[in-house]
């Protein structure tokens, strides 16, 4: 049963990883065709490169935040938990950031 549920959790982040990029791929071509029914030319590479940045950032503090209940003396079920909901936090920090980034730059 344990190699069933690895199989499992691999399919699952393989299948996340996925549908963001197709998201984001998704948004990007619906904001070009946009651009490109008005006219304009759109260069947002700088927003689109600092929200990415923000968001990798956001996970990265949420890593380097969950190694400290690794080294806690935790029931392992709770250090899990406490380890997933720490990175979850720090990629919606990053994405609140990312948010805050596009709106000042949309403001100037």
């Amino acid at each position: 049963m344990e190699g069933f549920e690895s199989i499992v959790m691999c399919i699952s982040v393989f299948g996340s990883a996925v549908l963001v990029i197709f998201i984001i791929a998704k948004y990007n071509y619906l904001i070009k065709k946009a651009y490109a029914e008005k006219g304009m030319e759109g260069s947002g590479n700088k927003v689109n490169y600092k929200e990415i940045g923000c968001i990798v950032a956001g996970i990265a503090i949420g890593l380097g935040a969950s190694s400290i209940f690794t080294i806690m003396v935790l029931p392992e079920e709770t250090m899990e938990l406490l380890v997933y909901a720490t990175i979850l936090l720090g990629g919606g920090g990053g994405l609140f950031a990312a948010q805050a980034t596009r709106k000042k730059v949309e403001r100037d």
